[in-house]
This record gives C-alpha cells, sequence and structure tokens, in this order.
C-alpha cells in the first residue's frame, strides 16, 4: 500500500490536496474534490459524516491506513481525512488502494 501513499504525498507536493475536516467538506461541496481519502483509524461518527457527504456531492471515498502514516504522506501531523483534487491521481490511488481495479 505503500504506492498509493507515494501518489497522496506527490498530490500533496503539487498541491492538489485539501485536508482536514472543514476544508474536505468544502471541497466536496464546490465539486473539487475527485476522491476522499479517510483513515481506517477515523471514530465511525467521523466515518459515518463522511459516507454521508461523500454520497451526497457523488464523491468517491475510501478508508486507507492509519492517521499516522496517511498523515506523513502529506507532511502534516493528526489528519484523518484528505481529499484528492486532481482526477487522474484520484483514479490511480484508488485503483491501488482496492487492489488494481477501479471500482465506481
Amino acid at each position: 500500500m505503500n504506492k498509493a501513499l507515494g501518489l497522496i504525498g506527490i498530490s500533496a507536493k503539487a498541491g492538489k490536496i485539501v485536508y482536514g475536516t472543514d476544508s474536505c467538506i468544502e471541497g466536496m461541496k464546490n465539486s473539487k474534490v475527485k476522491l476522499l481519502i479517510v483513515s481506517e483509524e477515523a471514530s465511525q461518527k467521523t466515518k459515518k459524516n463522511f459516507r454521508f457527504y461523500a454520497q451526497k456531492y457523488n464523491i468517491k471515498i475510501c478508508f486507507f491506513e492509519t492517521i499516522e502514516n496517511l498523515s506523513k504522506s502529506i507532511g502534516k501531523k493528526n489528519k484523518v481525512v484528505v481529499g484528492i483534487l486532481e482526477e487522474n491521481l484520484a483514479k490511480e490511488i484508488q485503483k491501488i488502494i482496492n487492489g488494481g481495479e477501479v471500482i465506481g
């Protein structure tokens, strides 16, 4: 799964991400977020909230990695949610997380 974290890191360096609850929700409302990545360690409430928003705004969502690894990949601390803003990067990351095939 390190390849997906690498691509998330590349997305961050390219300025093609948003992170944190408020920024990600705002990005979904504005149709900027193409893929939402929520840490598997997020609370059930957080996961439920982001599932709701992802469905409402028709955004693909993945539950992936620890909070620490997800945060490290974007050079931040304690980030539970990351939104990928670039379509091709989002598709590639989702493909890797889902084990090869893009679903949805």
